[in-house]
């Protein structure tokens, strides 16, 4: 599974630091939806779910917390520690976050609007799309 890890460039000089991110610059998709999580509760994990067409960039501007994905066959854990790194979370990958700092904000740029549609909620369902499109791909 390739993980894509962004490292947006920082602004700064003695007043702090300043990222500007961009559509199609910065984000790899046209921006229709940003949202952010906090305050998240020692021992919770967010997500659970995939999306069939949306994209998303997932950054956590403060703190820190970690994010598995999971493409149906293999899995891994990608730390985010840092305010200028955004990972890229692809269609079709189960998404779990978990192990929010106290502290933590997970910011969320989304390629589309929400549309309940779009999300797959239940794990072996998430396997049997994957095994569908999988086969629609190799005729």
């Amino acid at each position: 599974m390739q993980v894509i890890k962004y490292m947006f460039q920082p602004h700064g000089d003695e007043r702090g630091q300043l990222i500007s991110l961009e559509e199609f610059n910065d984000i790899p998709f046209r921006i229709k939806r940003v949202y952010f999580m906090y305050d998240t509760l020692e021992g919770v994990v967010r997500g659970h779910h995939a999306h069939k067409s949306l994209e998303q960039i997932l950054v956590c501007i403060h703190g820190s917390c970690k994010i598995r994905l999971d493409n149906g066959t293999e899995s891994k854990v990608i730390p985010l520690e840092k305010p200028y790194e955004g990972l890229y979370v692809p269609n079709s990958m189960w998404r779990e976050m978990f192990d929010f700092s106290p502290d933590a904000v997970l910011l969320v740029f989304a390629s589309e609007i929400y549309d309940e549609k779009d999300y797959i909620r239940d794990y072996d369902e998430f396997k049997r799309y994957i095994e569908s499109e999988n086969k629609h791909e190799s005729i």
